[in-house]
């Protein structure tokens, strides 16, 4: 490689890698305790849900319930269950019925327990879970705004991992067995940086890629929408089958009773181990009343298995089928690809530990980036003052992203034993935490103290996370592996073994005596 496009590889490695380092540790970091999502949640109801994706829920029952509350005439219901948990999630347009009162006509989403069918509004099932999901695409910061700008960081990202890898093909075999750690500061860093960013490197490129298309696809295909679709938008989310179809609203009461458990148990059997992931209605109670039974294959059977039905309710006639084992087209294998092999919900725990590792992996090479860009730039010939400038922007960085640490264990805790806490007081807890420590971190101006300081905190609040949940429910980790509660046992069981690793790293770090305060 000539100078040339060795040194634009090398600056735009680090410029992209730098702007972005703060803001991709965050992701990573929640999104590695994301791939527990559905875990955290039920271990904060001391719950524990079958390990499925299908839909555990009475319908008859529970649309009889909502209707006494809602009045459903006329309206549009969708019920789905996005995680594994013992709640559905119920979403209700406002009634078509123009006679209809105004409240009717008004929309509304919640969650149901699928047992006792009580209903619970997005605020009151917000959990911590749910917080660290969503912050892994920065969904607390006002939508556009948040998902566009982490989904600008994955593309950065994506340059910066196409661009290092630019500059260490030659040398990409050999560089991955050195490790120097008694060497000076800057090769230490630079090895494992390197090492470790090799390891990671599949994960990582996965995950900018998905990451990228997740959260601005609009704008990637914004040039296709205008030049082949004349601006229709509407017409683009159509044909990549984003829509569901849409039956015209009679206003005809349905004469004859109807019974959703049979459509829906019909649409399953059409397939061996069809599992029905969400239903819809269109036009309750209406003579052109419609039930869409969408589901999936289990990935061990097929991987990207999905599938659907369409039942004209006042005829019983099935008007649409889509055959998941045989008519899977390259569109939904693209899209069914990307979601699966983001969300890593194919292999089982295996797998969730697995990308966790990776995920973690992926911080530490954000963290060793920024360092060996601190080193390589406390040379003696430099002034003083940029020196200072650097060191200033390293603390700041390393206060922000080493403080998620014991700030995301403190709030397993207070999650536990406050359950349940609004999502006003999540918010409080884990962002006010999270910046009390690190202006603290920012203010006591030592690196080591801080990286130390965080690991040793979090390994100490996460051993007392289980000890919580064992007081707090009189359920201890032996006993929920004994009831089957998998689920309670695993966050547990995590917690203790996270703990103990980081708490061994803890004190076994060596400080260098070449970092500038």
């Amino acid at each position: 490689m000539n100078n040339r496009n060795y040194n634009i590889y090398f600056h735009t490695h680090t410029v992209s890698g730098i702007v972005i380092s703060v803001v991709l540790f965050v992701i990573f970091f929640a999104g590695s305790f994301s791939f527990f999502k559905h875990e955290i949640i039920n271990w904060e109801r001391s719950e524990s849900a079958p390990i499925s994706k299908e839909i555990q829920l009475d319908y008859n029952k529970a649309l009889k319930k909502l209707d006494k509350e809602y009045i459903l005439f006329g309206r549009n219901i969708s019920i789905s269950q996005p995680i594994n948990e013992k709640r559905v999630f119920v979403s209700l347009e406002g009634t078509k019925n123009t006679s209809a009162k105004a409240k009717q006509k008004e929309g509304a989403y919640f969650f149901l327990d699928n047992q006792n069918l009580k209903s619970y509004t997005y605020e009151e099932s917000y959990s911590l879970g749910e917080l660290l999901y969503r912050l892994h695409f920065l969904a607390q910061i006002p939508y556009p705004v948040g998902y566009y700008l982490s989904g600008f960081i994955a593309l950065f990202f994506l340059f910066a991992i196409v661009t290092g890898v630019l500059l260490h093909w030659k040398k990409i075999v050999s560089n991955f067995y050195v490790f120097r750690p008694k060497e000076k500061l800057k090769t230490l860093w630079t090895d494992a940086h390197t090492a470790l960013g090799m390891i990671g490197l599949p994960f990582q490129f996965v995950y900018a890629v998905t990451g990228t298309f997740f959260m601005i696809k609009l704008l990637i295909v914004a040039p296709a929408v205008m030049a082949l679709y004349k601006g229709d938008q509407a017409k683009l989310y159509k044909e990549l089958e984003y829509d569901k179809p849409v039956y015209e609203f009679e206003n005809k009461r349905l004469a004859n009773p109807f019974n959703i458990e049979e459509l829906v148990a019909k649409a399953k059997n059409n397939w061996p181990d069809f599992q029905v992931t969400n239903v819809t209605i269109q036009n309750y109670g209406d003579t052109n009343m419609h039930v869409l039974v969408e589901g999936e294959i289990p990935h061990q059977k097929n991987f990207t298995g999905m599938g659907k039905v369409v039942y004209h309710v006042s005829d019983g006639k099935e008007v649409l089928r889509k055959n998941p084992i045989t008519e899977n087209s390259y569109l939904d294998i693209v899209k069914n690809v990307l979601y699966r092999i983001h969300f890593g919900d194919y292999g089982g725990y295996a797998l969730k530990i697995v990308s966790f590792i990776l995920g973690i992996i992926t911080c530490f090479v954000i963290i060793s980036g920024v360092m060996i860009w601190l080193v390589a730039r406390q040379k003696k010939n430099m002034p003083e003052k940029k020196r200072r400038f650097n060191a200033a922007v390293v603390r700041i960085y390393l206060a922000v992203c080493l403080s998620m640490y014991p700030i995301t264990a403190l709030t397993f805790i207070g999650s536990k034993i406050f359950y349940p806490l609004s999502q006003t007081n999540l918010f409080i807890l884990y962002f006010g935490g999270w910046l009390l420590l690190a202006i603290f971190f920012i203010l006591k101006k030592d690196d080591g103290f801080t990286n130390k300081f965080c690991l040793i905190s979090g390994s100490i609040l996460g051993f007392l996370i289980p000890i919580t949940n064992g007081i707090v429910t009189g359920r201890w980790f032996w006993s929920s592996f004994i009831q089957n509660h998998i689920q309670v046992f695993f966050i547990d069981v995590f917690w203790i073994v996270l703990a103990s690793i980081s708490l061994y790293v803890a004190y076994h770090l060596k400080p260098k005596t070449e970092a500038v305060s």
